[in-house]
């Protein structure tokens, strides 16, 4: 992960839930197929720096199918793999918001704009959905948006469904933007993530900051 993120989590390291996720991470990788690659479970904070972070896309799991995650919310390793159906839908939402008609799964791209995508938790095991929930990660990615939340220069953070919009307690510091909506799965996108504009909005508050835009 980027050096700023990397002191900023030092002391977290070290806790006791911490060396326990640990060890279960480690057990799981050593007996079972997990996603995503070991190597690319902090990929997130290895691609956005926590200073040049200005937006946040926060996800709930890893995908859990082949190919597919690799460390960044949302987004999709290989354009082989599987296209995710919420993944679909946002590009359905890019495209009717912006005009943007994105067909590149791999969201590396964002990332390197200063997008960080996170997930609430980071690893998963194949083919079993929230299966490394309730494990410590959530409190290791609930101290990345306090952390962020204490920024000077606002952020704008993006929460889709109801376990994102949970978060939103975290964010005091009035300089920050939150833009909230029904998540991007089939089940739930026609309950209010279609139509919700959010990259537009997104690039609104940046540019109302003095930041420079997303190049969605």
């Amino acid at each position: 992960m980027q050096k700023d993120w990397q002191e900023l989590l030092e002391q977290e390291f070290q806790k006791r839930y911490f060396k326990n996720l640990d060890k279960f991470i480690a057990s799981e990788y050593a007996a079972k197929s997990i996603y995503p690659p070991k190597d690319e479970v902090y990929r997130a904070l290895d691609l956005t720096s926590y200073r040049e972070t200005k937006v946040l896309i926060l996800g709930q799991d890893p995908y859990h199918g082949e190919k597919q995650a690799h460390g960044l919310s949302f987004s999709v390793a290989s354009e082989e793999a599987k296209f995710p159906p919420s993944l679909r839908n946002i590009f359905k939402e890019l495209e009717s918001d912006l005009g943007i008609k994105r067909s590149r799964r791999d969201l590396t791209d964002w990332a390197e704009q200063g997008v960080l995508l996170l997930n609430s938790v980071l690893t998963v095991e194949a083919g079993k959905a929230a299966s490394h929930r309730g494990k410590g990660w959530e409190e290791f990615t609930d101290l990345i948006i306090r952390l962020l939340d204490q920024k000077d220069e606002q952020v704008v953070f993006v929460l889709w469904g109801a376990d994102a919009r949970k978060k939103a307690a975290l964010i005091t510091n009035p300089k920050h933007k939150i833009i909230e909506s029904a998540h991007p799965s089939p089940l739930s996108a026609r309950s209010g993530f279609f139509g919700s504009r959010p990259f537009s909005r997104v690039n609104q508050y940046l540019e109302q900051a003095g930041l420079e835009i997303i190049k969605w």
